[in-house]
């Protein structure tokens, strides 16, 4: 008889996640979104019980934050015991946001929960009806960082089992975009001759290597405009010389962006129906965070941001757009003038040149330091990235600008 497993690999779960930079949002809004990603660990759980899956890799960062809520710890405590109750196994690893040493109240899960418990790589055996099916490797994070080179430690075990799955919370080493834990080479991990790497960490979804399989499932849940898109889990089908992979959605609300063109607009009221039929083309099977971008080639397009009809305009969009079932709400609305004339020369001697020089060279981050240290306010702010100090500085440009041409 062939021998076959099936599982689900998910990682980042990222429970009670605080949604920063989304504090401003309606407070029924914004409690739907705190849920979302306990709603994603629901559609999981409700996944791996449809598929009658065998069990679920669970790699790295299922919470947000190394002191886990109550609520976190108890929500994932019953989908552990939901799952017992079909005969779903789980391994389980920590990774640097969840790091063991953080969590000095931790909870006691069912006995179907796998945890690897320290940063030395062990397995699990893997047993259906007493025969031995599959080897799990991994670790947890004991510490908030691991720096070391995980990957040389490990080691296939047991030839006679069928499968060999590893469980890895790390980056490619050559990954500069994010903090490098545990680093490996994407040829290290096939040389180890597993059948498939689990991998967490990266909170984008990517097959790096379809033989041996090695994957990125991405975070379950969007939680800010760069984690845009469907979010969710593999579910994968093992068998003796054949291996599957389905991606599954499991977001509550998904991130999105989407561009307007509003050349054609000459009033602030066509563009009130020219957003609005944008939004309604939106094919959206769940609620949606959207982050727009408003290009026009006229510059009446800056005189309608700088006197505030446009921000206006998005809250009355809103407004609307927030009372159906599958709510679509724009949280962030940036604009472009695409003109060729809207990059006006003001370099020279004089006050205006000065003054262009000076917004060229000024650091938002200098004037935001005491916001961002401030003990409650930091709970709710993101961190300005080198492309959102230049939005501030190109904004301030444009606004200073208009100012003054007016006079």
């Amino acid at each position: 008889m062939e021998k076959k497993i099936s599982f689900i690999h998910a990682a980042d779960l990222h429970l009670d996640s605080p949604f920063k930079g989304l504090s401003d949002v309606e407070e029924t809004l914004f409690q739907e979104i705190r849920q979302s990603t306990f709603t994603a660990l629901n559609n999981l759980v409700a996944a791996a019980i449809k598929r009658k899956v065998d069990f679920i890799l669970l790699v790295g960062d299922l919470f947000d934050n190394e002191k886990q809520s109550l609520k976190a710890q108890i929500s994932l405590r019953n989908a552990f015991q939901e799952l017992q109750r079909h005969q779903i196994e789980v391994y389980l690893s920590y990774g640097n946001h969840d790091f063991i040493d953080g969590n000095i109240y931790p909870i006691t899960y069912p006995d179907n929960v796998h945890i690897f418990s320290d940063e030395q790589v062990q397995s699990y055996l893997y047993t259906k009806e007493n025969t031995s099916l599959a080897k799990i490797y991994g670790f947890s994070y004991e510490r908030r960082a691991v720096t070391e080179r995980k990957i040389e430690e490990y080691e296939k075990e047991d030839t006679d089992t069928p499968f060999h799955i590893a469980m890895l919370h790390g980056s490619i080493e050559s990954n500069t975009e994010h903090d490098t834990y545990a680093p490996f080479k994407l040829g290290e991990l096939v040389e180890k001759d597993m059948d498939y790497w689990a991998l967490g960490h990266i909170h984008g979804r990517e097959v790096l290597k379809e033989k041996p399989m090695i994957v990125y499932p991405g975070n379950i849940q969007g939680r800010n405009r760069k984690e845009i898109g469907a979010k969710g889990c593999y579910y994968v089908e093992l068998s003796e010389g054949k291996q599957t992979i389905e991606f599954i959605s499991l977001h509550a609300i998904e991130f999105q962006r989407a561009t307007i063109d509003l050349s054609e607009c000459e009033t602030i009221h066509q563009v009130e129906r020219a957003i609005i039929n944008q939004l309604r083309e939106l094919n959206n099977f769940v609620p949606q965070l959207l982050d727009v971008t408003l290009i026009s080639n006229h510059h009446n397009i800056i005189e309608w941001k700088n006197e505030h009809l446009l921000e206006e305009m998005i809250e009355i969009i809103n407004e609307s757009f927030t009372q159906q079932k599958n709510w679509i709400y724009v949280f962030r609305c940036t604009v472009k003038n695409t003109s060729p004339s809207s990059e006006i020369s003001l370099k020279g001697e004089h006050f205006l040149g000065e003054l262009t020089t000076k917004l060229e060279h000024f650091s938002p981050i200098d004037y935001l330091d005491e916001l961002f240290q401030h003990k409650d306010a930091r709970k709710y702010l993101e961190m300005l990235t080198k492309e959102d100090e230049e939005m501030v500085k190109k904004e301030a440009y444009e606004l200073v600008i208009h100012e003054l041409m007016k006079e």
